[in-house]
């Protein structure tokens, strides 16, 4: 689209900026114009003054994401740097942590701090504020079990916070459910505040977070131009045989399934990797012939756990 002038931040604006190398999977067309803001004012300040008419979309790594190929129409906000990873140990067994740190960083300064039960953030790919979007998780816990509050923006560059689920106090509740929030869809996460299980020895907390990092590695294609989990597991559960995502893509016959330069992994079926060419319509294509294949077989209609945003490119 041809953008309105933008306000200029004291932040970077870049305009007609390539998204694909923002992806782990490494491909999409560029945003309108992307911003890097330098801090909470400058993006509000930003969204304030910023045409009511121009679309945002918020970006972290991008490692749930398929850019498609066309590009994001309007403003592509990413928070990342520096300054949106700070992660900070607070009192007790809670630490604050900005929307742009990685989670294996803030499971990593729980441990340090001998803060107890953020282990499983370090199996989870991605930025916190990703997956606050889609309340992450792995190993039996999500983020929602941690969350003590949560902090953002609207798109009008108004200030909102909300309380974790069942947490007491006077904010407003934060409705999570598996691998899915309620939040305002204009809403930006800018900062988290978590709350461990207790407190234990750094050194512990260390070794049990290693011992999941090679399981991770051992089950899953982390070494792959790839994301976190393609599909989300049926919910409710269904029969034994239909309760993960990857089996029912096994069963299918999906292992290896190739569309394009996009493969289904041999390693771990529930992960698309891009093997090297591959668009964000090959990727795409793949997930949907793998969706048609399970319902076709199994009678399970499989839900997109990545997001896939953006135009299609023209002809």
């Amino acid at each position: 689209m041809s953008l309105p002038p933008l306000p200029q931040p004291r932040g970077k604006l870049i305009a007609n900026a390539s998204l694909a190398p923002y992806t782990w999977f490494r491909v999409g067309g560029p945003a309108d114009a992307l911003f890097l803001p330098a801090d909470e004012e400058d993006l509000a300040a930003f969204l304030k003054a910023l045409d009511p008419a121009v679309p945002v979309t918020v970006l972290g790594v991008g490692s749930n994401l398929i850019v498609r190929d066309g590009g994001i129409e309007g403003v592509v906000i990413r928070l990342m740097g520096k300054y949106w990873g700070e992660i900070e140990a607070l009192d007790g067994i809670t630490l604050s942590a900005r929307a742009g740190a990685l989670d294996i960083a803030v499971a990593k300064a729980a441990a340090e701090n001998g803060i107890r039960g953020l282990e499983f953030l370090s199996g989870i790919p991605g930025s916190l504020g990703g997956a606050t979007r889609t309340n992450a998780g792995c190993y039996g816990s999500e983020l929602r079990d941690r969350l003590v509050a949560l902090h953002g923006f609207r798109r009008d560059g108004t200030a909102v916070s909300y309380r974790g689920p069942g947490r007491p106090g006077a904010l407003p509740e934060a409705h999570f459910s598996y691998r899915h929030t309620d939040l305002p869809d204009d809403l930006i996460v800018t900062r988290l505040v978590l709350e461990g299980t207790g407190t234990d020895d750094p050194e512990t907390i260390a070794a049990g977070m290693a011992a999941l990092q090679a399981r991770r590695a051992e089950t899953q294609p982390i070494r792959e131009k790839t994301s976190g989990s393609t599909f989300a597991n049926p919910d409710p559960p269904g029969t034994p045989d239909q309760r993960s995502a990857w089996k029912l893509i096994d069963t299918a016959g999906c292992r290896g399934l190739r569309v394009g330069g996009a493969q289904v992994s041999p390693l771990h079926c529930n992960f698309l990797i891009n093997t090297g060419d591959a668009t964000a319509a090959d990727l795409e294509a793949l997930g949907e012939l793998v969706r048609a294949r399970v319902l076709d077989t199994s009678g399970v209609e499989l839900r997109w756990e990545v997001r896939r945003i953006g135009r299609l490119k023209a002809g």
